[in-house]
């Protein structure tokens, strides 16, 4: 069965910092790029960034560039997103998924490219 659970979460005062966990299984983990989505009542839902299991590459929205660093742990099939200075627009469910692809520009920012979706994890920023 292929799943894809998020972790990490939690309440955090603006400025501070996260790491959230995607762990994978019942899929080859090299094969897929793996990106984090956030959802935010009445808001659309957006790329956060992607990184590709196989060759590291990575994607960021710009309005975490500079702030989040997502990596990738292939022995433990297991992706960190890395979120420091927190602000209260970051406040969301953060979600993993799983495209059959590497990661690039389009796939970070392309919902319909995934194959497979995790819960997702909140994460709330106090201002």
């Amino acid at each position: 069965e292929v799943q894809l659970q998020a972790s990490g979460g939690g309440l955090v005062q603006a400025g501070g910092s996260l790491r959230l966990s995607c762990a994978a299984s019942g899929f080859s983990f090299d094969d897929y790029g793996i990106g984090w989505f956030r959802q935010a009542p009445g808001k659309e839902r957006e790329g956060v960034s992607c990184i590709s299991s196989s060759d590291g590459s990575t994607y960021y929205a710009d309005s975490v560039k500079g702030r989040f660093t997502i990596s990738s742990d292939n022995a433990k099939n297991t992706v960190h997103l890395q979120m420091n200075s927190l602000k209260p627009e970051d406040t969301a469910t953060y979600i993993c998924a799983a495209l059959y692809d590497v990661c690039s520009e389009l796939a970070g920012t392309s919902e319909w490219m995934y194959d497979y979706w995790g819960q997702g994890t909140q994460v709330t920023v106090s201002s």
